[in-house]
């Protein structure tokens, strides 16, 4: 029997190095991204101009995923940011590079 695997990203946004933070969930990381880079949905990271993926973790399941984006969004600010730093301390946009095929972006999840 085929089993498919899927992959659920928890992400944080920022607008700029120590700036504001957006913890979020996905099943498909680079249509969100997207989402986000063009505003294309009402709300904080809209209002706060948050498009620089600073940081994501892959999960296989979703429940796991949930967790930690819970966990994550209760944890203190500057755990947050030594998590953000530990693996990129530039604060670089990891999605600079990315070449989002508006196609496959927003095919069903």
């Amino acid at each position: 029997m085929y089993k498919t695997i899927h992959q659920y990203y928890v992400y944080i946004l920022s607008n700029k190095k120590n700036g504001t933070l957006y913890i979020g969930i996905s099943n498909n990381l680079e249509r969100r991204i997207f989402e986000h880079k063009y505003k294309l949905v009402e709300g904080f990271s809209k209002k706060y101009n948050l498009t620089k993926l600073v940081y994501f973790e892959i999960f296989q399941f979703v429940d796991e995923a949930i967790a930690r984006e819970k966990k994550l969004k209760k944890w203190k600010r500057q755990w947050k940011i030594n998590l953000i730093e530990e693996k990129n301390p530039d604060w670089n946009d990891l999605a600079l590079d990315w070449s989002i095929d508006m196609d496959s972006a927003t095919s069903a999840e």
